[in-house]
């Protein structure tokens, strides 16, 4: 999904030849403080399939691009470690999102008359600016969300290093870890009726990550890798990614697996007054697995399917009950698999023995992939079986009324011909860095 808060993998300097210690000196700091700014723009084409825009049958799916993606973001977060044995030590870190926000704009070549966008009352066409409800956006820009802030989660961890180059020049450094992400912040939620009500940042997804990470410094270069892994442990009641039962697939989060590499260049290099200038070059491949996420799109879907304004995107609570349980559209949709690559420039400074200071910057790229991608549902075996549920009809489709029918499926936006993909996804990172050691 498109790391709306992205919060998993920090886009600074690496970090993976430093090792926290309680002793002996030389091996390692004992405390580090660590602060970061961090400037991000995201921005994506929308694209949504066109079913009868052709008549041959044999031809591909049509689709067309029809809105912009644009995203921007401050963030700080402070980090600390602390060695509390031979190689080990624990850290804490808290993200504060100082601003975010963002804007979809119609393609080129697209206005609000023909667009299916509007036509289907995804969005209105007049536009919608949550910073103002009753105003009219005009020009090319069809969506404004409001600006968020705050702290989206805690995130507690634990390391270690089974082997140290500084305590053994013979070997490179090791590293193994585990970090707990603790979505503690108000929610990230959108409020179709009163939109400023709704401003925080967060998943309400508690995550585990753990990764391994190994460094070696050759003379005037470093090379390291880092691989990790991130995965949803506890999905919060405030979260928008409920499990309604029946036919729901694929409705918790998706999960994050990624390997970091670089290289790093000693440009000045003198031990003796703690003086040190250095240029790294690295790059990170992220899988992001089949899940539920706040896309692109998720506010615009949130606001077509707000239960008050009986927006086109409303779904049904209880498929077996007669009649519509009206049940807002969460704004989180379901993701398709896609892959992430990105490349990263740091530059270091070190003053002494205990200050260094960082600029980065990074790029990154996101594959094509659909973002409206719920299934209608599962087809239960036949009658009489050992599974907890079963239908009496003999068939392989979803039949409606019954419990195979996933609540979480809007077939406006999730049947085939109707989807929304995202296309030239890409981000842009510009931040720097302050880090102590004592």
């Amino acid at each position: 999904m498109l790391a709306l808060v992205a919060l998993a993998t920090r886009a600074h300097g690496n970090p993976a030849g430093d090792v926290t210690s309680t002793a002996p000196a030389g091996t390692g700091a004992r405390i580090r403080f660590e602060a970061d700014y961090e400037y991000d723009v995201d921005s994506a084409a929308i694209a949504r399939e066109q079913v009868g825009a052709t008549t041959d049958p044999l031809a591909p799916l049509p689709v067309r691009r029809e809105l912009e993606f644009h995203q921007s973001s401050h963030r700080v977060t402070p980090r600390v470690e602390a060695g509390v044995y031979r190689d080990l030590w624990v850290s804490f870190a808290a993200p504060i999102v100082l601003a975010q926000s963002s804007e979809l704009d119609l393609a080129g070549g697209v206005d609000r008359t023909t667009a299916s966008t509007f036509l289907d009352g995804i969005l209105p066409a007049t536009g919608f600016d949550a910073r103002n409800p009753t105003a009219q956006l005009a020009g090319d820009t069809v969506f404004h969300s409001v600006t968020r802030s705050g702290v989206p989660e805690l995130q507690l961890g634990v390391g270690f290093a089974p082997m140290n180059q500084a305590r053994d020049d013979t070997k490179p450094t090791w590293k193994v870890g585990a970090d707990l992400h603790l979505a503690i912040g108000r929610v990230m939620r959108f409020d179709a009726v009163d939109p400023g009500r709704e401003t925080g940042v967060s998943t309400g997804v508690d995550e585990l990550r753990l990764w391994t990470s190994v460094d070696r410094r050759l003379r005037y270069f470093e090379g390291w890798f880092e691989a990790s892994y991130q995965l949803p442990i506890y999905i919060r009641s405030a979260s928008l990614f409920q499990d309604p039962g029946f036919g729901a697939t694929h409705a918790a989060p998706s999960q994050t697996a990624a390997v970091r590499f670089g290289m790093e260049a000693y440009l000045v290099d003198d031990p003796a007054a703690g003086r040190r200038i250095t240029a790294e070059l690295g790059s990170q491949i992220a899988v992001h697995t089949q899940g539920r996420g706040y896309s692109e799109m998720w506010e615009a879907f949130a606001l077509a399917g707000d239960r008050r304004t009986a927006g086109p995107l409303v779904l049904d609570a209880d498929p077996v009950t007669p009649g519509t349980q009206a049940l807002s559209y969460p704004g989180v949709s379901n993701l398709e698999n896609y892959l992430e690559t990105s490349a990263r420039l740091a530059v270091r400074a070190r003053f002494g023995a205990r200050l260094s200071l960082a600029a980065f910057a990074q790029i990154a790229f996101r594959t094509e992939h659909t973002i409206s991608f719920a299934e209608a549902g599962v087809d239960l075996p036949t009658c009489p079986t050992s599974a907890p549920q079963c239908e009496t009809d003999d068939n392989d489709a979803v039949n409606p009324g019954t419990a195979e029918v996933n609540p979480l499926y809007a077939r406006r936006i999730d049947l085939v011909g109707h989807r929304y993909r995202a296309e030239d996804s890409r981000g842009y990172t510009a931040g720097i860095e302050v880090r102590l050691a004592f």
